[in-house]
């Protein structure tokens, strides 16, 4: 697996511009539906976990999302309401470091099967490029990249990753509801085939391009970079909404032109005005790059591969694949 450059020199602390979130479709967001039901009753934090819930639980799961559509995850309060909900579930799905409230709630409930996702795979430190989501350890705006340790948590957005996930989860419903075990062995061993398969055209799409570096808005792309042998380079700091001083914008006017990168990606739900405003000086092109924290209407896809194949086509156009 080729290493991720990160441009240290070049690049801050990673932006906290995350997305609004969606629910699934086939989430519940009341709470009477949430608890006490015939089904496995599981809440998710948000919508990597509950995409997860909901193809492993299959029929057999009743998943609800604590995260609505619009709401930047690591801002997300539990509400009363919402810890009657973890207190009434048979599962808590959630990713450890990401949603600071999930974790203090999850922490402080009864609930007898609770499964960090963190803990299912190896979370790496990607210094600047780590995700600068406010609360987590070791994470302040302006900090040196000796002083980020912040380990990324964005493990969803590599297939294989998100397949050993995956494959813990279904463990942990086989054990929370022996009943149903076969029905989640089954279904858990057909999401990671298909996740196999999206990291497949993912390596074959992104093997023969022009350039492996690509300018977004927000650096939640560190283990994509590092599993395709892709250089990320994020642009923006803790606010979504800054503007890159004039200063950066010719440094990276500079990298562009050497590194023959063709595009700044930014987000459906973040402002595009930081990227449309370095492209515009830069002479470059604009387009989206979705680190899937939820899906709504603006999303390119109905679900997590929908929108996966969108974010590939997306890199092959900036990087000129062959």
């Amino acid at each position: 697996m080729s290493v991720m450059n990160v441009r240290r020199r070049l690049i801050p602390a990673a932006a906290a511009a995350s997305l609004g979130l969606g629910s699934l479709t086939a989430c519940s967001s009341d709470s009477a539906a949430t608890g006490n039901t015939e089904k496995f009753d599981v809440v998710a934090s948000f919508y990597p976990m509950a995409f997860l819930a909901e193809q492993i639980g299959g029929d057999h799961a009743n998943v609800t999302s604590l995260t609505e559509p619009g709401q930047e995850p690591h801002d997300l309060e539990i509400s009363t309401q919402q810890r009657a909900q973890l207190e009434e579930a048979d599962a808590a799905l959630f990713l450890k470091g990401l949603q600071p409230a999930v974790d203090e709630a999850v922490s402080q409930t009864g609930i007898k099967t609770k499964i960090d996702a963190a803990s299912l795979t190896h979370l790496e430190d990607h210094g600047g490029a780590g995700h600068g989501h406010e609360g987590e350890e070791g994470h302040s705006e302006g900090a040196s990249e000796e002083e980020e340790h912040a380990r990324d948590p964005h493990i969803w957005l590599d297939p294989v990753k998100y397949a050993e996930v995956a494959e813990g989860v279904g463990r942990a419903f086989e054990k929370a509801d022996p009943d149903h075990a076969a029905d989640y062995k089954k279904n858990t061993a057909a999401l990671v085939k298909k996740l196999n398969g999206l990291n497949g055209e993912f390596e074959n799409g992104l093997k023969d391009t022009k350039t492996k570096v690509f300018f977004t808005n927000h650096a939640a792309f560190g283990y994509l970079a590092e599993r395709y042998g892709l250089t990320q380079e994020a642009i923006s700091g803790l606010d979504p909404e800054s503007e890159p001083s004039g200063a950066r914008v010719k440094e990276l006017q500079q990298e562009a032109k050497a590194d023959g990168v063709t595009t700044v990606f930014y987000e459906t739900l973040v402002s595009d005005k930081t990227a449309k405003t370095l492209a515009k000086d830069a002479k470059l092109k604009t387009d989206v790059l979705d680190p899937l924290e939820g899906i709504t209407d603006k999303s390119r896809g109905d679900d997590y591969f929908q929108v996966m194949e969108a974010n590939l086509k997306a890199l092959q156009a900036a990087l000129g694949a062959k």
